[in-house]
Parts: structure tokens; C-alpha cells; sequence
């Protein structure tokens, strides 16, 4: 078994397509719609064809008070494959604006991490 895919709704999923494709290298399906609903999304996918992130939007979604802090998914994490990899994404993120949430760091349980906000608050760890 395996996480197949997951989902984040969105004000503004080609605000974060653009940002998840760059900083991330995912590839983007075209966007799919369903014109009843008002509902738009985008799958992005990992280069090694594993995990998805589904993008979506649609009219009425509530943003939560506090991102990170909320019962339910807390964050996610996307591993880029070394530690050398982490500090160059978080200082590139860094110079091109993005809030770092949480340093570079060994983590308690030994991981080598850092945490980001994407464009929309969303809390990213950045991985080994």
C-alpha cells in the first residue's frame, strides 16, 4: 500500500502549480474541470511516478484560523534527497520571498529537516 495522492484546496491553483513545479520539479497534468461545480484542479506528479498532489478550487471554501495548528493534516513533506539539496531549496525559497517556518535542523527523531509556507500558508517540511 502506499499514499496515493494528496489534496489541498486552493484560491489559486496556478499560483501553486507554478510553485510546486519549480521548487519541487513535479509535472502537471492539464486541468481538469467540471463546469456544474465550479471545481478546477490540477495532479502534480513526482518525477519517480510515486505520491500526487492534487491541486484544487472551487467557490465557498473556508480558509482554516491557523494553518499548522488545526486538528487534521498538520503538514506534509517532500523529500529531496539529501541534505545539501535541503539548504539550497531553503535558501533559494529564502531569497525569493517564502516564509522558512522552521530552520534547518536534525530533528529529535534524527530527520534532517526544514519547514516552509507555500504561496498559501500551507506548512511544507523539506526532507533528506
Amino acid at each position: 500500500m502506499k499514499i496515493e495522492h494528496l489534496a489541498i484546496w486552493a484560491d489559486d491553483i496556478e499560483l501553486l502549480k507554478e510553485f510546486y513545479t519549480k521548487y519541487f520539479d513535479l509535472k502537471s497534468n492539464n486541468m481538469y474541470t467540471n463546469e456544474k461545480k465550479q471545481f478546477h484542479s490540477y495532479f502534480l506528479l513526482f518525477g519517480d511516478g510515486g505520491t500526487r498532489i492534487e491541486l484544487m478550487t472551487a467557490p465557498g471554501k473556508l480558509e482554516p484560523s491557523s494553518r499548522g495548528q488545526m486538528k487534521g493534516l498538520a503538514h506534509f513533506a517532500i523529500s529531496v534527497g539529501g541534505k545539501a539539496k535541503v539548504l539550497t531549496l531553503v535558501e533559494q525559497l529564502r531569497n525569493d520571498g517564502f516564509a522558512i517556518l522552521s530552520e534547518p535542523r536534525t530533528t529529535g527523531d534524527g530527520y534532517f529537516e526544514a519547514a516552509i509556507a507555500d504561496p498559501e500558508g500551507n506548512y511544507v517540511e523539506i526532507s533528506v
